[in-house]
């Protein structure tokens, strides 16, 4: 296990807010609350890098971002990647 999770804001909080379910307004609700843990958790670089990175993670809120915003983020920094070759 990674050493940041045991100082990770969420681990007060029960897992199932990080996972919403449908694309409706109680599932954006409940991902924006899933993103204000995010805000205030001291290891949030290290959590997004690891579900980018590490563990790909498809689903969920991780790092302060659902699996929309984080495939945009890689879909942006592969464009980035690209035009500087």
């Amino acid at each position: 296990m990674n050493s940041w999770r045991a100082a990770a804001a969420c681990q007060e909080v029960d897992p199932d807010l990080f996972f919403p379910i449908g694309v409706g307004s109680p599932a954006l609700a409940q991902a924006e609350e899933a993103k204000e843990v995010c805000r205030r958790c001291p290891v949030r670089q290290q959590c997004l890098r690891s579900a980018m990175t590490q563990t790909q993670q498809p689903a969920g809120v991780w790092g302060g971002l659902t699996e929309a915003e984080r495939r945009d983020l890689r879909r942006r920094s592969g464009r980035r990647a690209a035009t500087r070759r």
